[in-house]
């Protein structure tokens, strides 16, 4: 079977019907279904073991699934190879062949395809020096590998997956080698070519902020299975459970016990509106920035600053409450009478309740 392609350079659509798959006993992807529009950028994000790099793995032909259907443009590829699915993949580490310079690392997909698919050599090269300049290493092509820096490698890998020409540009923790400035440079170029070559992308990390800078949209993953796929805004700010909450953005965690609409951490009632209809035990979750401290005597929860560090104009106070494993994090206007050992009361503006 060969997959029918569609108009040339149309950006591509993918859909996941309840894919299910598992590595012994062990439940990798539990009948998961996803669809990503065509030209959309998708981020796949998630803790080590969450599953998001066997679902890219699936949708590229390099797994195959025990049960659900993977699907390009509504035609199913579901047993298709990655040959056969002509989709672009980044892996984490390049992959690189080290013994081959730049432009012939970039032209191996089209050099070693069938006589009757092969382009000319003149083509290839053509098509080769065209990917150094998109990727910005137009006069690198005839150095090796080793010669360049973390992130030139990895735009040489991007360049290398853009070669074949793929609709589906499919990227493993393409940033997890580098280091951070490089990643932040890399993040916004990324962005800026996904958008001038007009692909659809897929890309796997843990790492919230480049998810939310990234994506059009967001997968959250947690042991197989999806919590919530939204965009980036209504992520951060809607998560939709208490796992969300905690895994994208900072967060604070309070047990507390809802009585006639009212919050309380053991005897300390918590002054905030809550849902409807909300009662018994919960959990209370609130960003750094959504308490402040408790003036003049208001009520608030007591709490000791354990710890003062500066943060951007403010400061970033750790306050360990008792009661209370972790100490509770509040970023705050740096003022006077701030001082490890001091007593406080931290109010809050706005929480989220999960039961």
């Amino acid at each position: 079977m060969a997959l029918r392609h569609s108009r040339k350079g149309r950006p591509l659509s993918i859909g996941l019907d309840r894919i299910t798959k598992t590595f012994g006993d062990y439940p990798a992807i539990r009948d998961i279904s996803l669809e990503a529009e065509p030209g959309e950028f998708l981020a796949l994000l998630g803790p080590s073991g969450s599953g998001k790099t066997t679902l890219l793995r699936i949708m590229a032909g390099l797994e195959f699934p025990e049960e659900g259907r993977v699907s390009f443009e509504g035609e199913d590829i579901t047993a298709l190879s990655i040959a056969k699915r002509r989709v672009g993949f980044v892996f984490q580490h390049y992959a690189l062949f080290k013994h081959m310079t730049v432009a012939a690392n970039i032209g191996f997909g089209l050099s070693v395809r069938k006589r009757r698919d092969r382009p000319s050599r003149a083509a290839i090269k053509a098509r080769v020096q065209e990917l150094l300049d998109l990727v910005q290493l137009g006069e690198l092509g005839q150095r090796y590998p080793a010669q360049l820096s973390g992130g030139q490698r990895q735009r040489v890998a991007l360049a290398r997956a853009l070669a074949v020409e793929p609709r589906l540009l499919l990227l493993d923790e393409p940033f997890g080698a580098l280091d951070a400035l490089v990643r932040k440079e890399l993040r916004r170029w990324l962005r800026e070519l996904h958008d001038r070559v007009g692909l659809t992308s897929i890309f796997v990390t843990h790492d919230q902020e480049e998810a939310l800078e990234l994506a059009d949209r967001v997968v959250v993953m947690n042991q197989g299975k999806i919590e919530q796929i939204a965009t980036p805004h209504e992520i951060y700010h809607n998560p939709a459970n208490a796992f969300v909450f905690a895994f994208v953005g900072e967060a604070n965690c309070v047990p507390v016990t809802v009585t006639d609409g009212r919050a309380a951490y053991l005897a300390h009632v918590l002054d905030l509106p809550l849902p409807a209809g909300a009662a018994g035990p919960g959990k209370l979750y609130f960003r750094p920035h959504e308490a402040e401290l408790a003036e003049g005597g208001a009520p608030g929860l007591p709490a000791v600053i354990a710890q003062i560090r500066p943060r951007g104009g403010g400061v970033r106070v750790q306050a360990a409450v008792d009661g209370l494993d972790v100490p509770i994090e509040l970023d705050l206007v740096a003022r006077e009478g701030l001082a490890p050992g001091s007593p406080i009361a931290i109010r809050l503006l706005h929480a989220r309740l999960f039961p």
